[in-house]
């Protein structure tokens, strides 16, 4: 079996993952560590939850030289703000172990803590477009001695409208960087950027999200509108920590204090809340302190949480490609998942184009959260929960379908 250390990863960057207890590379890793190590530019592709930080993080980290002040040397670019803390936070002890700082800049939060993080000798800069292309134009940072360059996720930043502005920042750093370029696939918008930024790249394929569902367990259940939040709660409790998926920012409010008050622990993430209440809820639901994330779409293009137990569609998709995005949240690295979408008798015609178009069988069932228990697992009792997640002594009553409290 492979491991790290025959990958070329040293020592002291061992001793860290030891800690973590990162014993094993996963399929992307084993497949594009060494060549990153070499100082090769690398094409990765890899479904969401494969290991891709630690893919390009690795050697970034080994390779990264020391920074001047608002000069990095290493640039990671990523799609959303939760997405860019993430990478951070997964860094930032490999790169003190080598005596490199790893800052992240990303809009919704003020300018000068970015400022001051740049002008302390920021190493590394993980950065979401929109707010990097500021400080440049500001003059708070200057990208010409960057070396190492990452573009994480690429074909969300092709869906959200970022490439323009990638490439723009691209062009500014130094012409003789290693470029590492990772997505869910890559084709066209994606293919462009490997054309023009990248050199002879060792191409990795490991997986694709774009066309297949995810390894998870998924259920279409026919509700009615009213009794979907009921549904919802029985989810949760069933399955344990949920990700809950609506439309607009309203219904996720709405959701989330419904859940609130029947005694599910929620919070809510959306494009209206500030940084810092994003943040705080992805954090508690991270750590298993809250039961359920009711989110976005677009808000949840960052969501990346290990041990997501379900997805729940409290309102169906638009096309196939957010199903499976939405979907991919949960059944990560390999592990089990849960993922049901709640479908109104006059929606199962556009769902029923969804399951056809990710190959799942056009089927819709009765709600049954008996029908949840898998072999070795009895229901309420969820294996990939976090130990850290609240007992059931410690949540409020739960309320009845018929409004008694049990």
């Amino acid at each position: 079996m492979t491991t790290f250390a025959d990958l070329g990863v040293s020592g002291e960057l061992l001793t860290i993952l030891s800690e973590r207890d990162i014993t094993t590379p996963f399929p992307i890793q084993a497949a594009a560590i060494a060549d990153g190590l070499a100082g090769r530019d690398v094409c990765g592709q890899a479904p969401t939850g494969s290991g891709k930080t630690l893919a390009f993080g690795l050697p970034l980290i080994a390779r990264v030289g020391a920074a001047t002040s608002g000069r990095p040397r290493a640039l990671i670019l990523a799609p959303t703000r939760e997405l860019a803390e993430q990478i951070k936070q997964e860094l930032v002890p490999l790169a003190r172990a080598r005596g490199r700082w790893v800052t992240a800049i990303y809009g919704g939060v003020g300018y000068e803590a970015q400022r001051r993080a740049l002008r302390n000798r920021a190493d590394v800069v993980v950065a979401c477009p929109g707010r990097l292309a500021d400080l440049v134009r500001e003059g708070s940072i200057n990208l010409s001695a960057v070396d190492l360059v990452v573009v994480d996720e690429a074909d969300r930043m092709a869906d959200m409208g970022f490439l323009p502005e990638v490439r723009r920042l691209l062009d500014m750093t130094s012409p003789r960087r290693q470029t590492w370029l990772f997505s869910a696939t890559l084709d066209r918008d994606v293919a462009v950027l490997t054309r023009d930024y990248q050199t002879n790249p060792a191409i990795h394929e490991v997986g694709d999200d774009k066309d297949r569902p995810s390894e998870a367990r998924h259920l279409f259940w026919t509700v009615e509108h009213h009794d979907r939040l009921d549904h919802t709660a029985d989810l949760i409790e069933a399955a344990g920590s949920s990700i809950v998926f609506c439309r607009t920012r309203h219904g996720v409010d709405k959701v989330t204090r419904r859940l609130t008050q029947t005694g599910i622990s929620a919070e809510a993430i959306h494009g209206g809340r500030s940084q810092g209440q994003r943040q705080r809820a992805l954090t508690a639901f991270s750590r298993g302190t809250v039961e359920a994330l009711v989110a976005t779409d677009v808000a949840a293009r960052g969501i990346h949480v290990v041990g997501v137990a379900a997805v729940i569609h409290f309102d169906p998709t638009e096309d196939a490609k957010t199903y499976l995005h939405r979907s991919g949240r949960t059944a990560r690295a390999g592990a089990d998942g849960l993922v049901v979408s709640l479908v109104t008798a006059d929606q199962e015609w556009h769902v029923g184009t969804i399951q056809r178009s990710v190959g799942l069988a056009s089927r819709f069932d009765t709600p049954s959260v008996t029908t949840l228990a898998t072999a070795g697992q009895r229901v309420g009792t969820p294996t990939l929960v976090s130990s850290s997640r609240r007992s059931d002594n410690n949540r409020g009553p739960r309320r009845s379908r018929s409004g008694r409290r049990r």
